[in-house]
């Protein structure tokens, strides 16, 4: 009876993850947003949560945990139980950028998180205040030169995408602005707007809407190709600064440990969104471009951009903490 009783047992483990996958979710998710509401972190978390509530059938929602450049949320997931209920959206900042940045981690951030799935992208932008007295890009590196402490740089915090990538402009460029973090996109964006700060590297999607009513103004874009949002913008290699190109990514990341299966349907889930037209004209609307990859493709690109801003960060000589 005994050993009848221990096979039982050993059957029923095995099966365990297999019967859990076929009934997952049967309870609302949780997506940890690791920045504040009213930037891009946060709108392409909505979106996607939006879009996984629909796929999955059950509520997806989306809790924004700000601070630390995002690593005040992602350490929420990293200790979060193994079950697929508690997901990270992971972005490039959070992922790639603050381990290198900050010694002292609370988690690892190659090894405290399963990859799921890559689901968008967007164009970083050069902003500035329509008071700044700069028209272009070379007139505001002449400025700043000649001005020195007089331009403050707003971000979404210390070590976020958009203080490294104003960190590579300066290097790129020899302006020098004056760095002011934020607790998100959001907040750094609204001092923007009220002249408070002078500069702002932000995803386009966080300043797209004050563009036309010429609240902002837009010198450049970080990126390869102009975006077709504002494609009377120049890239920041066409107004004379090399090698600064930033392209913000955005993916789902699970607790380490989560199962194969429970990867496998988020994964499957996020893709199929990222392939939806209805998804898509929501993305184009705001600026931002579809990015579907599987675990294996959000893993590489991962490393990929730590080794990256691993040469940038020692090249320009900036500090961790």
């Amino acid at each position: 009876m005994m050993r009848k009783y221990f096979v039982a047992l050993a059957i029923a483990g095995a099966i365990c993850p297999s019967a859990h996958a076929q009934t997952y979710p049967s309870k609302p998710i949780t997506l940890v947003v690791p920045f504040a509401p009213g930037g891009t972190v946060n709108l392409m978390g909505r979106l996607l949560a939006n879009h996984m509530s629909e796929a999955l059938g059950q509520p997806v929602i989306v809790e924004n945990k700000p601070g630390g450049g995002g690593s005040i949320g992602a350490n929420v997931v990293a200790k979060a139980p193994a079950d697929g209920y508690t997901l990270l959206l992971a972005t490039m900042g959070q992922q790639s950028i603050q381990p290198l940045l900050t010694k002292n981690l609370p988690y690892d951030a190659a090894k405290d998180f399963a990859p799921v799935a890559l689901f968008s992208t967007v164009p970083n932008v050069l902003a500035v205040s329509v008071d700044t007295p700069a028209s272009n890009v070379a007139e505001l590196v002449e400025y700043a030169r000649q001005n020195p402490g007089k331009l403050n740089m707003a971000s979404a915090g210390i070590g976020s995408v958009n203080h490294l990538t104003g960190e590579l402009f300066m290097f790129r460029s020899g302006a020098r602005f004056e760095h002011v973090p934020y607790r998100g996109a959001g907040p750094a964006t609204a001092e923007l707007l009220s002249g408070q700060v002078q500069v702002l590297f932000a995803n386009l999607p966080n300043v797209l809407a004050y563009v036309k009513p010429g609240k902002v103004r837009v010198l450049a874009v970080a990126s390869e190709k102009r975006s077709p949002a504002i494609p009377d913008v120049p890239t920041l290699a066409e107004a004379g600064v090399k090698d600064a190109v930033v392209e913000s990514w955005y993916g789902v990341m699970a607790p380490a440990g989560t199962s194969a299966q429970v990867i496998a349907k988020l994964q499957d889930t996020v893709i199929g969104i990222a392939n939806d037209k209805a998804l898509i004209a929501q993305l184009a609307e705001q600026g931002a471009v579809p990015y579907p990859g599987t675990s294996a493709d959000l893993a590489r690109l991962s490393d990929e951009e730590t080794g990256r801003w691993k040469r940038i960060i020692e090249s320009a000589k900036i500090q961790t903490n």
